[in-house]
C-alpha cells in the first residue's frame, strides 16, 4: 500500500479481518480496493489463501504493525470469543463484530469483562456493526466489494463504547459505499428480525413446499416464484446458528404470521362446498393481500424513502448484447436518474423486462423520450 493510498483512506491503517467467509472476503474487496492495508486470518489456512488470491488482503508476517481495527467476521455463536481474544491481543486496536445478531455477541463479551477476565476499558474499544449486505450463496468464492454499496450499515455502540471507536466504525461503513446507522443491540435484533431472519424462515418454507411437487408443475415457474424463493438456497449451518441467536426476536413475528395462515385456512375451507358469504372468507382473504399491499409500500428505496416516491415504467429489453448498457445510457441522455432495478427474463425468450423506478413525476418524460428512440414501453 502506498502511503497516498493510506492517507486517502477514511479507514486507519492496518485492518484485520478474523473470518474470510463472504461478508468478510467482500469486506476485504472493498477496502483493499480503497488503499487500505488488509490483512487476513482464518481458521481455515485454504479459505484464507483463496481470499488472498482473489485480492482481498495478505496474510500479515511476524514484521507487520499491529492493526488500527480488527474485524470479526464470524457467525454469532463465535464471535464473541473472537472479540475478547482480539480485544487481548490488540490492546490499542478498535475491534468490531459484523455477526447479524448483536445482543448476544455484547452479551459474552460482558460477561468476560463481569468476570475479570478482560478490563472495562477493554470493552471500550469493541463495537457491533452489521452491514446489511449479503448473497444467497456463501463462501469467499462469492465475495464481492461492491455488495456495501447504498447498503445500510448498521453501528452498534453499547453505553461504554469509546466515542473514537463508534466514529472508526462509522467510517469503515462510509468508506464501503454504505449508509451508516446506529442502533443498540436491542433494537438492532428486533429490526433484522423483521426485515431478514423472518423472510428467510417464509422463503424456505415456501422452498421446501417444493420438494414434492410434480415435475410438471415446476415447469410453469416463473419470476414471481423465483423473487419470493431466491433466499431459501442460503446456507442452513449459518442460518441455524443466527436463528439460535435472535429466537427471541424472531419467535413472536413468526407467531403472529402464524395466526394470519391459519385465518387463510379457515377461509379456504370455508368456501369447499357451499360457501356461505357470511362468514366473510373472502374479505378476510382479501383483508390480508391488501396488508401485504400497505406493508410492501412502507420498505424504502434506494436512498430511504419510501416506494410511493418512486415510479416504476416497464420497458421490455431485447436479448441481445449491450441492450441493458443503451438503456442506461438512453435515460441518462433524457436527463432520467435510475433509482432502482429489476430484471425479469426467462431462458429463451428474445425479450426481458426492466422495471425502472424513477422519482414519481418523471415517469411520463421517461416514457416519452425512450419511445422517441425506439424502446416499447409497456403501458397498463
Amino acid at each position: 500500500m502506498t502511503a497516498a493510498g493510506a492517507s486517502a483512506s477514511l479507514v486507519p491503517s492496518p485492518v484485520r479481518i478474523i473470518g474470510t467467509g463472504l461478508i468478510g472476503g467482500s469486506l476485504g474487496l472493498a477496502l483493499s480496493g480503497a488503499g487500505v492495508d488488509v490483512q487476513l486470518e482464518d481458521v481455515s489456512p485454504g479459505t484464507e489463501s483463496l481470499a488472498i488470491e482473489m485480492g482481498a488482503g495478505h496474510r500479515p508476517g511476524p514484521e507487520d504493525p499491529d492493526p488500527a481495527l480488527v474485524l470479526v467476521a464470524a457467525p454469532p455463536d463465535v464471535a464473541a470469543a473472537l472479540v475478547v481474544r482480539a480485544l487481548s491481543r490488540w490492546p490499542t486496536a478498535t475491534v468490531a463484530d459484523v455477526a447479524s445478531v448483536k445482543s448476544i455477541v455484547l452479551a459474552g463479551v460482558r460477561a468476560v469483562v463481569d468476570d475479570g477476565a478482560l478490563a472495562e476499558d477493554d470493552l471500550a474499544r469493541y463495537v457491533g456493526a452489521h452491514p446489511m449486505a449479503g448473497r444467497e450463496v456463501s463462501g469467499v468464492i462469492a465475495a464481492r466489494g461492491d455488495i456495501f454499496q447504498a447498503r445500510p450499515f448498521v453501528v452498534v455502540p453499547h453505553p461504554t463504547s469509546r466515542a473514537a471507536s463508534v466514529a472508526v466504525v462509522r467510517a469503515l461503513a462510509l468508506e464501503i459505499g454504505s449508509v451508516p446507522l446506529v442502533l443498540d443491540a436491542a433494537d438492532h435484533d428486533r429490526s433484522v428480525a423483521h426485515v431478514s431472519h423472518v423472510p428467510q424462515v417464509v422463503a424456505s418454507l415456501l422452498g421446501a413446499s417444493l420438494v414434492d411437487a410434480p415435475e410438471r408443475s415446476l415447469e410453469l415457474a416463473g419470476p414471481g416464484l423465483r423473487d419470493t424463493s431466491r433466499i431459501a438456497a442460503s446456507d442452513p449451518r449459518l442460518w441455524v446458528e443466527i436463528l439460535s441467536a435472535n429466537a427471541r426476536a424472531v419467535g413472536p413475528i413468526l407467531s403472529e404470521l402464524r395466526d394470519r395462515l391459519d385465518g387463510v385456512l379457515g377461509a379456504l375451507d370455508s368456501m369447499t362446498g357451499d360457501p356461505d358469504p357470511r362468514r366473510g372468507s373472502r374479505r378476510a382473504i382479501a383483508a390480508l393481500i391488501a396488508d401485504g399491499n400497505q406493508g410492501v409500500q412502507r420498505i424504502p428505496g434506494k436512498h430511504g424513502g419510501a416506494t410511493d416516491h418512486f415510479a416504476t415504467v416497464t420497458v421490455l429489453v431485447p436479448d441481445r448484447p449491450g441492450e441493458l448498457g443503451r438503456l442506461f445510457t438512453e435515460m441518462g441522455e433524457a436527463g432520467i436518474n435510475l433509482e432502482d432495478l429489476t430484471l425479469e427474463h426467462t431462458f429463451g425468450k428474445k425479450v426481458g423486462m426492466a422495471h425502472v423506478s424513477v422519482t414519481s413525476g418523471s415517469e411520463g418524460l421517461l416514457t416519452d423520450a425512450l419511445t422517441e428512440r425506439g424502446w416499447s414501453v409497456a403501458q397498463g
